[in-house]
């Protein structure tokens, strides 16, 4: 079993950093959130039957484990963040200026809408995300309207 486990891990470390870093762009707290997934993906490996697609079950496991982490950490507002006064992620060219304000109106957007624009940026069909984020294709696809209007008005802001 740990073999078939870090096997799956391998195969699909890219979509848990993916899921991570749409709730977080700070490191360390990407780190501590894949870490967390890990966790709940070796907890619930054993009860895993396979009657859904692999990566679906990792996409719920990891989008359910940082919206509790965020419920969990809107809590707990006491606590001051580390800073640093370096971004290695800084680009200043005009592409990478716009993904960052996408990726700062997405961010203000309700942990479930975030997640149901990330499987859509992940090019996944409106069944896939409607059976990770347990909606209809249908509403899968009304709520991507209601989103794509809501970030339409905050360019407006």
């Amino acid at each position: 079993m740990e073999l078939k486990f870090t096997q799956t891990i391998r195969e699909h470390k890219g979509t848990i950093y993916t899921v991570c870093y749409m709730f977080s762009n700070n490191p360390q707290e990407v780190a501590d959130l894949f870490q967390e997934i890990l966790i709940n993906l070796w907890k619930g490996f054993p009860k895993f039957r396979g009657d859904s697609n692999v990566r679906t079950w990792i996409y719920r496991v990891s989008l359910n484990t940082c919206i509790s982490s965020e419920r969990k950490e809107s809590r707990n507002k006491d606590t001051l963040p580390l800073k640093m006064d370096i971004n290695l992620f800084d680009d200043s060219d005009e592409d990478s200026k716009q993904v960052q304000m996408l990726r700062a109106r997405i961010s203000k957007l309700g942990p479930f809408d975030r997640a149901i624009v990330l499987l859509w940026l992940e090019n996944l069909s409106y069944d896939e995300i409607g059976a990770i984020v347990g909606i209809s294709a249908k509403n899968v696809s009304v709520r991507l309207v209601r989103i794509k209007d809501q970030l339409k008005k905050m360019s407006n802001e």
